[in-house]
C-alpha cells in the first residue's frame, strides 16, 4: 500500500501562483509513477501532470502546459505542483496519485490522496 498526503491548497487571485506537496509513504517504489489531477464541481476529474520517479520524465495536460510545473524530491518522497499564472477554471480539488504505470486516465492510478481544495478568484 502506498500512502499520499496533498497540501498547499487554497485561495488566490487570478494571475497568482500555489505550490502543492504530496507526500507518498508506505510501500512506494522507485518505478512509480506519481500523477496529479483535479476535480471541479461537476466534471470529470482531469489529468493536470505526472511524473516518472525514476528518470524524471514529466507529462502534462494541454490545459495547464507552460503553467504548471510538476517536480519531485528524491530524498522525502515528495512530489510538488507548482502552479503560475493561475485561472478562475483552474478552480477544482486536486489530487495526488500513483501507479507502476504511466497514463492521464484516472482509473489506471490504483493510489489516491484525499485532495486539497484550489480556489481561483477572477
Amino acid at each position: 500500500q502506498v500512502q499520499l498526503v496533498e497540501s498547499g491548497g487554497g485561495l488566490v487571485q487570478a494571475g497568482g501562483s500555489l505550490r502543492l506537496s504530496c507526500a507518498a509513504s508506505g510501500r512506494f517504489f522507485g518505478t512509480y509513477v506519481m500523477a496529479w489531477f483535479r476535480q471541479a464541481p461537476g466534471k470529470e476529474r482531469q489529468f493536470v501532470a505526472a511524473i516518472t520517479w525514476d528518470s524524471g520524465r514529466t507529462f502534462y495536460g494541454d490545459s495547464v502546459k507552460g503553467r504548471f510545473i510538476i517536480s519531485k524530491d528524491n530524498t522525502k518522497t515528495m512530489v510538488y505542483l507548482q502552479m503560475n499564472s493561475l485561472k478562475p477554471e483552474d478552480t477544482a480539488v486536486y489530487y495526488c496519485a500513483a501507479d507502476r504505470s504511466s497514463g492521464s486516465s484516472p482509473v489506471q492510478y490504483d493510489f489516491w490522496g484525499q485532495g486539497t481544495q484550489v480556489t481561483v478568484s477572477s
